[in-house]
């Protein structure tokens, strides 16, 4: 088993960054994805990022694309989501995913094994 534990979030006004931290424990986690998703009450979880655990290489969505990074340390323990130039629109709960085998650039839920708690990310206008 895989525990994911997100920090990070906050509140933060319109043009401001915020960096999410995901610390994984448990069994060490070899599967082919992290990633970040997103949610807002009423809506259904969205993907937002994500990298191939082994190479490095990373994914976006179009509405985070250019603004948002995510990257991991180099002992594969911990994932990052550096949020900048942050709008209203991306208000929301932020969730760590982590895949055994789904394709990092078209992850959905199902393909998620294990998820974190989420931290709220809150934007300001």
């Amino acid at each position: 088993q895989v525990q994911l534990v997100e920090s990070g979030g906050g509140l933060v006004q319109t043009g401001g960054s915020l960096r999410l931290s995901c610390s994984t424990s448990g069994r060490t986690f070899s599967g082919t994805a992290m990633a970040w998703f997103r949610q807002v009450p009423g809506k259904e979880r969205e993907y937002v990022a994500a990298i191939n655990w082994s190479s490095g290489n990373a994914y976006y969505s179009h509405p985070v694309r250019g603004r948002f990074t995510i990257s991991r340390d180099n002992g594969k323990t911990t994932l990052y989501l550096q949020m900048n130039r942050l709008t209203p629109a991306d208000t929301a709960v932020y969730y760590c995913a982590a895949s055994s085998d789904g394709a990092p650039a078209f992850l959905m839920p199902p393909d998620i094994d294990y998820w974190g708690q989420g931290t709220q990310v809150t934007v300001s206008s």
